[in-house]
């Protein structure tokens, strides 16, 4: 049985994927209005300081977090008492999403993922990885099916 949550932390990225995880969040609240919060996080590099000018990067998480908030606010209606977006610099996402899970008390983090192969070996990749062995609430991981990504890129 999937808990009662109350706040919930989305991470988006501008992929199809997107999409289906709001979807998946609207039919896991059924009762109780829910707040979500939207992420999208922009990685600087090392070699770059933190606060660092990135307007092509920035633009593009602008639009994603707009396009996801417009999915939630007409595919859940009434089941959102809010939503919020929130764009962040870090050096990694998965840390700044688990970080802004503790801000805001999320009851659950909700995030898609693609499996990769490096190294010979099968990986979800670094982001899901950090935020399962991190988060202090709940993680609902949805990974895509091989192929129905169609070339989608992964939370890293």
């Amino acid at each position: 049985m999937i808990g009662h949550y109350q706040r919930i932390v989305v991470p988006v990225k501008g992929v199809p994927s997107d999409a289906r995880v709001l979807e998946v969040v609207g039919q896991l609240v059924h009762r109780h209005p829910v707040t979500i919060t939207l992420i999208y996080v922009v990685e600087v590099l090392q070699s770059m300081p933190l606060d660092a000018e990135l307007p092509v990067e920035i633009n593009k998480g602008e639009a994603v977090l707009r396009q996801a908030e417009h999915t939630a606010r007409h595919g859940l209606g009434h089941k959102l008492e809010r939503v919020s977006t929130e764009l962040l610099q870090a050096r990694s996402a998965g840390a700044a999403i688990v970080d802004e899970a503790i801000e805001r008390g999320a009851d659950a983090i909700i995030m898609a993922a693609v499996n990769h192969h490096r190294h010979g070996r099968t990986t979800m990749g670094e982001t899901a990885g950090y935020i399962l062995k991190n988060a202090p609430c709940e993680v609902l991981l949805l990974r895509q099916a091989p192929g129905a990504s169609h070339g989608a890129e992964e939370q890293r």
